[in-house]
């Protein structure tokens, strides 16, 4: 009985080994599938955005760079279940919108931080960039190890400097509309690619 107990308890806080490599399944009463009901396409799309597990180094996919997603209009290109490496400038930071990956919090705390990435300072237009994110998880984690990556922090440090990020590949299909590579002419375009570094584990300023 005393065992069956424990072993409750493990799942509880851990998950299953599947789901949560890390502590951390559930934030601010959130799941990793967010909001979003299991019939929904966005229940496992936020799973991969919520994501919390750091890259090992067998994780990393080699030779894929900020160019190639910027341009990419296929979910196909790129491996999702790999993580990447790259260095680019940084032209914004701001809070990401109410979604259902977080349960659509409005507390910025519990929301993304979008961080648009471009090629260098000279390409700075929608058409270059880039979306790179900051998730509440992955926040808590380095929180707890002493670094701060809230939304308004990371709007300090960041903005007008190269940088050097690490995370997992993602595609937001969710985007198709708003990205050059998939709707070169639309009107409401934002970004370049559905292509997302999603979440970041690791960011370096450069300069």
């Amino acid at each position: 009985m005393k065992k069956l107990i424990v072993f409750v308890v493990v799942v509880i806080l851990f998950g299953s080994c599947a789901s949560a490599p890390v502590p951390g399944n559930e934030i601010n009463g959130c799941d990793v599938h967010g909001s979003a009901r299991p019939d929904r396409p966005e229940y496992k799309l936020n799973e991969y955005k919520n994501r919390y597990a750091f890259p090992k180094p067998e994780d990393f996919a080699s030779g894929i760079t900020l160019e190639q997603l910027m341009q990419s209009g296929s979910e196909h290109d790129f491996p999702v279940e790999k993580a990447v490496d790259l260095s680019g400038y940084v032209f914004s930071v701001k809070i990401g919108g109410v979604e259902t990956c977080n349960c659509k919090t409005k507390d910025e705390a519990y929301r993304d931080t979008h961080i648009e990435l471009t090629p260098d300072d000279q390409h700075t237009g929608p058409e270059y960039r880039l979306i790179v994110e900051v998730t509440p998880r992955v926040r808590a984690l380095m929180g707890a190890k002493g670094t701060d990556w809230s939304t308004e922090e990371l709007k300090k440090l960041l903005p007008g400097h190269h940088i050097n990020v690490t995370g997992w590949l993602f595609y937001d299909e969710e985007h198709k509309s708003q990205s050059f590579a998939t709707k070169p002419r639309g009107e409401h375009n934002w970004r370049a690619s559905c292509w997302e570094i999603h979440p970041v584990t690791d960011i370096k300023v450069l300069d």
